[in-house]
């Protein structure tokens, strides 16, 4: 998949393209949608892109804190569209001043340069200055371009509409079930095993510490069962554990760490690229008065995790 960094204007493209608009963080079930049905599209050996915006424009124009980080990096996007079929990633640069782009400046001067045979959009679909045009409003200005504009219903579960806004707040509140509903998967974070404090190590409890996960939305401090996949250039491993994530009051912690204990599995991983995978929140962070009482907890924690996955006690 090409990826094209674009700060101004889009380069002109001469393949015709069938075109989705939107941040696609997460790449939950109603993205899955939209994507399905560029694919289904296809006809004539058309490309399918995606034009999609580096920031959210709540976090760039408004500076909340809950749109700071995402869903999915960067990088897990691109891998999972590219997984979808899509041949070419926009990235646009969004900044206060492209949010100054009028929806006519939008169509006439971005969209024109790209080749478009068909564009998909969610019906929720705002662009423009001030977000005050709809998937209506750019219907009418593709018209004139005789661009078709294809508008998805919002897709529901459990009558409410799915979008990356409420799969923050399922992360938020540790509802990982709710969560892997929506995504269609379960989620994850992916970085790389750094160096801690080797606490864990000393209390019977080896952990891995999960460093360069900075881009992903945080979720509630508590401990989950999860898996963590263990990337390799040949073949990948997966592994049953145990998620901390949050702050480690019992120790002092000052900032929020995820650090994972792998169950049935014994070895240095050190430097290697791992996906954490939230399945299920156990319980809540708690400070613990002591290291006695933590180690106690510790090992409910994982015959309970045992339990649940019918593994054997070791």
């Amino acid at each position: 998949m090409e990826t094209i960094e674009v700060t101004a204007l889009p380069p002109a493209n001469e393949k015709p393209t069938i075109l989705l608009i939107g941040k696609f963080d997460g790449l939950h079930i109603g993205h899955q949608q939209l994507l399905d049905q560029a694919n289904a599209y296809r006809e004539n050996g058309e490309d399918v892109a995606v034009f999609g915006f580096s920031d959210h424009p709540l976090w760039v124009l408004k500076g909340d804190p809950a749109y700071e980080k995402s869903l999915s990096s960067f990088k897990d996007k691109l891998q999972m569209l590219k997984r979808a079929g899509v041949d070419r990633y926009y990235n646009i640069y969004f900044t206060k001043e492209y949010a100054q782009i009028t929806p006519e400046q939008f169509v006439n001067e971005q969209l024109t340069q790209l080749n478009i045979s068909r564009v998909i959009i969610g019906e929720g679909f705002k662009f423009g200055k001030g977000r005050n045009a709809d998937a209506e409003g750019l219907t009418e200005l593709c018209k004139e371009h005789r661009i078709p504009v294809t508008v998805l219903p919002h897709v529901s579960f459990n009558h409410e509409k799915v979008s990356s806004t409420k799969v923050r707040q399922l992360v938020a509140g540790g509802q990982m079930e709710a969560v892997q509903a929506l995504l269609g998967r379960p989620f994850e974070t992916t970085g790389v095993v750094e160096k801690g404090e080797q606490l864990g190590r000393q209390l019977g409890f080896p952990t891995l510490n999960l460093g360069e996960i900075e881009e992903y939305v945080e979720p509630k401090p508590g401990v989950y069962l999860g898996v963590v996949e263990v990337h390799d250039e040949q073949v990948s491993a997966q592994y049953y554990s145990l998620i901390s994530a949050g702050y480690r009051p019992t120790v002092n912690g000052q900032t929020y760490k995820v650090e994972a204990y792998l169950l049935n599995f014994s070895g240095d991983l050190y430097g290697k690229k791992v996906t954490v995978k939230y399945l299920r929140f156990m319980r809540g962070e708690e400070n613990f008065n002591g290291l006695d009482a933590l180690v106690e907890h510790m090992q409910h924690d994982e015959q309970q995790a045992r339990e649940i996955l019918g593994l054997a006690a070791e």
